[in-house]
């Protein structure tokens, strides 16, 4: 088993106060968010639901490649792109709405109904899609 951590810092009010994203276990970067900048414009500011699109496609990408090659066709290139919607919800507060992934991949020797079986199958068993199982989830896959 693995643990992986990121912390945030926040200053001040929701509206106007703001907050630092470490990625503690990789030391890579931290990344500013705010409310403006998850309700709004990013304004060069990074949000939750950027962040779970980041883990999301790469996850994806990651399981994708794993039933590729189990099927006897491992990939040349995959290119996977999770868009996370966040908005208001009725009787108040936000919520994601859902998150859209968008596949393209060179996979030789596979067709692209087996290529989008796969994918298919990639996008439930991916563990970030186990982790988000209460948001819809859907899926456009092709090969390129």
């Amino acid at each position: 088993m693995t643990d992986r951590q990121a912390t945030t810092t926040w200053t001040g009010d929701l509206p106007s106060g703001s907050g630092e994203t470490s990625l503690d276990t990789s030391e890579l970067t931290t990344f500013a968010v705010s409310w403006p900048a998850r309700a709004e414009e990013s304004g060069g500011k990074t949000s939750p639901e950027e962040l779970i699109a980041a883990a999301h496609s790469s996850c994806y990408c990651m399981q994708l490649s794993g039933l590729l090659g189990r099927a006897g066709t491992p990939p040349e290139k995959i290119r996977a792109t999770a868009t996370v919607s966040f908005g208001p919800k009725s009787g108040g507060g936000y919520e994601i709405k859902g998150i859209a992934l968008a596949v393209r991949a060179t996979v030789p020797g596979a067709s692209p109904d087996d290529f989008r079986k796969i994918a298919e199958d990639a996008k439930e068993t991916c563990p970030v899609s186990a982790a988000l199982a209460g948001t819809t989830i859907t899926l456009d896959a092709a090969l390129e």
